[in-house]
């Protein structure tokens, strides 16, 4: 199955992890909607919000949006660093996903979420990103142009046990070729955000390598 903005309306990714019966902390709907209230404590009621993307989010982003541009954070940089052990894979051959962490650079998409509906847009954003809180939603600094514009991101949580920080480049290789879950395979998930970046104007050489690698183990 691929993920659609109904699957986030009826929570059906929450639904498939507790029929799983894995040992996770599904966050409640209650729950993210702390998040959101924290994420936004500074934000002036009804105003405009922005999000960086870095990953599926530019190929499928299913919310709704009133502007999108690239623009490039300083002091993270996109990496996959999170194990999936049902959406992009099993317990058995968990899946990586893509994290924003700390230290470099990341070219990516911003999203203009109008003000009129940040309400509905951010709690599918969180039932998607924070399903059992491997991010961490933080404001960062994006550098569009000549101007710097304040967005929201999903860091990657360090101290979440589904943390892949320290793996090798050839674990990770090998999951990526390998791994299949609920809503496809690890290896599609990488060809789709090279060429979501690749529309977008942006070159990631790392993820191209990595493309490459998993290719060659593939065949």
């Amino acid at each position: 199955m691929s993920l659609t903005r109904a699957d986030l309306e009826a929570r059906r990714f929450q639904k498939h992890i507790l029929e799983a019966g894995l040992d996770f902390h599904v966050l409640s709907d209650a729950e993210l909607q702390t998040s959101i209230q924290s994420t936004l404590k500074h934000q002036t009621p009804g105003s405009d919000v922005h999000l960086f993307a870095y990953g599926s989010l530019i190929w499928n982003p299913i919310f709704k949006f009133d502007e999108r541009f690239v623009g490039k954070v300083y002091g993270f940089h996109r990496r996959f660093c999170l194990w999936t052990p049902l959406g992009r894979g099993t317990p058995d051959n968990p899946g990586l996903v893509l994290g924003l962490d700390h230290g470099g650079s990341c070219r990516g998409v911003v999203y203009r979420i109008a003000g009129a509906d940040v309400a509905s847009e951010l709690l599918l954003l969180w039932r998607r990103e924070m399903i059992i809180g491997s991010y961490i939603p933080r404001w960062v600094k994006v550098m569009h142009d000549d101007r710097e514009v304040n967005a929201i991101a999903f860091v990657i949580n360090r101290s979440h046990h589904h943390y892949a920080g320290n793996i090798s480049h050839d674990v990770m290789v090998q999951h990526i070729a390998t791994a299949h879950g609920l809503i496809g395979s690890c290896s599609d998930y990488l060809l789709q955000t090279v060429d979501g970046l690749a529309s977008s104007g942006i070159c990631d050489r790392q993820l191209l390598h990595l493309k490459r690698q998993v290719l060659a183990k593939q065949k």
